[in-house]
């Protein structure tokens, strides 16, 4: 009974602001938080990838823009008290089929080529959630391909 009076002042701005609908272990906002580091691992983030950041999420998630602004700043969070990619992947593998996997990664490729380049810190973190999620090093880097639309880079 006082949490729905709780919720209910909250919800019309009084009291205190209620839990994100973005719970810790949420494999959507694993996914969220390895986007996040991808985006922001170069030291460079652009307008470009906080849009891309913005689609992939809204797409693959099915959310609105409200609830996905609520998915990135609940990420953005959790990425910054991160010590390492396994807490995220292993939420990950838990929660979703080797088809799943495969669209995360995906998702961090086109992340990482957001803004029209593709540089080792990049690369590597891709690697290594790639890895830590169980896609294999032919698929990774099949995918790099694709979403690099034919460009050349090192590819491992």
């Amino acid at each position: 009974m006082f949490q729905l009076l709780r919720d209910f002042l909250s919800d019309v701005g009084i009291g205190e602001k209620t839990l994100s609908r973005f719970e810790e272990n949420d494999y959507r906002l694993a996914a969220a938080a390895l986007l996040i580091h991808v985006m922001t691992i170069d030291g460079q983030e652009t307008g470009a990838e906080h849009e891309k950041l913005r689609v992939l999420l809204k797409k693959q998630f099915e959310l609105g823009d409200e609830a996905v602004a609520e998915l990135i700043e609940a990420a953005a969070a959790a990425d910054r008290e991160a010590v390492d990619l396994y807490g995220f992947t292993s939420l990950i593998n838990r929660a979703m089929d080797e088809d799943g996997r495969r669209r995360i990664v995906r998702m961090m490729w086109e992340m990482v080529y957001a803004d029209g380049r593709v540089n080792e810190f990049e690369d590597n973190v891709v690697w290594r959630a790639s890895d830590l999620l169980g896609i294999s090093q032919r698929d990774r880097v099949e995918m790099k391909r694709d979403v690099a639309g034919g460009q050349s880079g090192d590819d491992a």
